[in-house]
């Protein structure tokens, strides 16, 4: 099994962080006790700007949790056709020869799901195995590759794809003055990105899905996630989320490497989800990893913010692209999200 291509697509409407502590301060300034609270909270996250699905001035004119749904089924269909697109061109495959679809968001909802959609809009083969997937929130990109990989695991002469799309802008809460809102309106980007996954008697020059592992933490369902109601997605951000990270993902490293005859010392491409300063920082830390072992999930973090599942096919792409280690040498792919939980997958270059 390999990952044979990957790509990505985003919204054209880019704005500068600071552009964004404009808008942010216009909305809430007036309503915080401490005003200067937004913009330390906006230059916390260490994000130089992001992606939006709609030009800025727009969002005001979003009424109700189905306006704002609507944009979302609008917007992801245009991005994710784009991403499925160029992931297949990258792979050398037509999109009619796809044999399995796997789709993760938690950003919004869509009935018929975001994959039938894409069949009216892509010429998709009518026989497409697809396999919708929601709320696994940032975890979902490293679980998505995960499940195409067991897919073709099963089918060794097809071929699946992952798309994900996370549209986070258009989950913002108004009236919401939390903390976890306001970090998460600083924080949070949109974009997609889609991963190609052939069989093993397929062709294909990229790494080796040698092994997954997945690793659930009872008692943890209100560390991250939403509360959904009329307003739509109240994002659930705990102070916790770092102390995951320093309580679990030492450990399951360690175990799932171990169990392959390896080390983290053996380890030599490190893709890791943009979580935030704190959770990158731990990571880390707590991986005794060296200092530019996670370069390319900062540097995703700082261009375009956390793209939830996203963003760890962002920094996948990057590596294939520009940081390929040399061959044979094994590499880590990661992320952690609502659950709590983990996911890891283990490649060979």
């Amino acid at each position: 099994m390999r990952i044979a291509g990957v790509g990505h697509a985003f919204p054209p409407h880019f704005y500068s962080q600071e552009d964004l502590l404009a808008a942010a301060e216009a909305q809430w300034a007036d309503k915080l006790f401490h005003r200067e609270r937004i913009a330390q909270l906006f230059s916390n996250v260490l994000v130089g700007g992001r992606h939006l699905s709609l030009p800025l001035a727009d969002y005001a004119e979003l009424a109700s949790f189905g306006e704002a749904n609507d944009a979302w089924i609008r917007v992801a269909l245009e991005v994710g056709a784009a991403a499925i697109e160029r992931a297949a061109a990258a792979a050398g495959v037509t999109l009619a020869e796809i044999d399995a679809l796997f789709t993760v968001s938690v950003t919004g909802l869509a009935t018929p799901s975001l994959d039938a959609r894409l069949m009216n809009r892509l010429p998709l083969a009518p026989s497409l195995k697809r396999v919708p997937i929601f709320g696994l929130g940032c975890v979902a990109g490293a679980a998505g590759i995960a499940r195409a990989a067991d897919y073709v695991r099963g089918f060794p002469d097809q071929v699946a794809v992952l798309l994900s799309v996370e549209l986070c802008s258009l989950t913002l809460q108004r009236e919401d003055l939390s903390i976890a809102n306001l970090i998460s309106s600083g924080l949070f980007g949109d974009g997609a990105a889609a991963v190609v996954v052939s069989g093993a008697e397929r062709r294909g020059d990229g790494p080796r899905v040698v092994a997954t592992r997945s690793a659930f933490y009872p008692g943890t369902e209100g560390v991250m996630g939403w509360d959904i109601s009329e307003r739509g997605f109240q994002i659930v951000l705990s102070a916790e989320v770092p102390e995951m990270v320093e309580k679990h993902l030492r450990a399951d490293v360690d175990g799932f490497l171990a169990e392959h005859g390896l080390a983290r010392g053996d380890v030599r491409s490190w893709i890791a989800h943009t979580g935030g300063p704190k959770v990158l920082a731990a990571m880390q830390r707590v991986l005794e990893l060296p200092a530019d072992a996670l370069e390319l999930t900062w540097k995703s973090l700082r261009e375009v913010g956390n793209l939830s599942s996203t963003s760890v096919l962002l920094v996948l792409e990057e590596t294939l692209r520009d940081r390929r280690p040399a061959p044979g040498s094994p590499g880590l792919l990661f992320a952690m999200g609502p659950g709590f939980c983990s996911e890891l997958v283990l490649l060979e270059w």
